[in-house]
């Protein structure tokens, strides 16, 4: 807050004090005070007004400045009245009612959108675990009579399948700490069952796995990872290149720091302009338009469920070459040690 503001918007009361000064000094003229009487009332009245500015404009200031600072402190610019000490002039104190009762007006809303939200993602999650009961017996069906199906039924089915398990992890990906639980996690397990669920799709196509992680172990939540190499393990098998041998290879690296795991195909590839955002929600790019059953979700899911879990994602891609991509786990020092 600067004083030269803050007199130029007090400019009426100032100029009101000098009329009425002025007044005075011509009823003191007119009473033919003497002058040493006329300079003492002029020095006290002047003095007198100069303290109340000065202590108005202090106390405002102080008021003002910090309010204006812990708001820029602030991430959440609503937390502001939480910082905020009751002022002690009475404009101060009616700003500060205001912003009480408008903050207390906003945390009821958005309570009753949360719960709204928290509603409608219970829906969704008690749907997908319904429509999962009938799309297991399909599965199950198909697989046991092969004889009465064929490729494109396998690939409809594990379509709906892989889309049903993407909207329930994006429904709790905003919240998906809640049911984390980190621990140490073999990733030939987590490889293995991903590959139990993509069996069927990986015989129609001919493709082969190969996996070779070398009993790694890393800090996870295996369900959660679990979905992250399927999405990507689906996006392989969906972006095959015709004229090849099709093959995916799941390997991992390792230095002092890092676990790496690799997941490597050599599919149609990405054109380099769509890299960098092939991890945006519903980022197709130039695949997007060669395959009708993109969505730009299921990376996108991936890099946030990664990010919660502390892992860093990447991917490298060369089009009618290959697709890599890369998740970086930390170790466990502590752990390390202990072994």
């Amino acid at each position: 807050m600067k004083l030269s503001k803050y007199l130029k918007s007090n400019y009426l009361i100032i100029t009101i004090f000098i009329m009425i000064l002025a007044i005075i000094n011509l009823m003191l003229v007119s009473f033919k005070s003497s002058l040493q009487a006329i300079i003492g009332i002029n020095s006290s009245l002047i003095v007198g007004f100069t303290i109340t500015v000065i202590y108005d404009f202090k106390r405002r200031k102080k008021f003002y400045d910090k309010f204006l600072n812990d708001l820029d402190l602030l991430d959440k610019k609503y937390l502001i009245t939480e910082m905020l000490e009751k002022p002690n002039f009475y404009d101060g104190e009616i700003l500060y009612d205001a912003l009480y009762e408008i903050d207390k007006s906003m945390a009821e809303r958005i309570k009753e959108y949360s719960l709204s939200i928290t509603d409608f993602k219970e829906y969704i999650e008690m749907w997908i675990h319904e429509v999962k009961l009938p799309l297991a017996s399909m599965n199950l069906i198909v697989h046991n009579h092969k004889e009465l199906s064929d490729k494109k039924i396998t690939e409809q089915l594990k379509r709906i399948d892989d889309d049903v398990e993407q909207v329930l992890y994006y429904v709790r990906s905003e919240n998906a700490e809640k049911d984390y639980l980190i621990k140490e996690t073999d990733l030939a397990k987590v490889i293995s069952n991903v590959a139990i669920k993509n069996k069927d799709i990986l015989l129609e196509n001919k493709i082969d796995f190969i996996v070779d992680v070398s009993n790694k172990k890393v800090l996870t939540d295996s369900k959660w990872l679990e979905f992250i190499v399927n999405q990507i393990v689906s996006n392989s098998i969906k972006y095959i290149r015709d004229g090849v041998e099709h093959y995916i290879k799941i390997t991992t690296e390792e230095n002092s720091k890092n676990i790496i795991l690799k997941i490597f195909d050599n599919g149609i590839g990405i054109e380099k302009s769509d890299l960098h955002k092939v991890f945006d929600k519903t980022f197709t790019g130039s695949n997007g338009r060669k395959i009708e059953t993109s969505t730009g979700m299921g990376l996108y899911i991936a890099k946030q469920l990664c990010k919660k879990l502390g892992h860093k994602i990447t991917i490298d891609s060369k089009v009618n070459e290959f697709t890599e991509v890369s998740i970086l786990f930390n170790k466990n020092e502590f752990l390390d040690v202990a072994k």
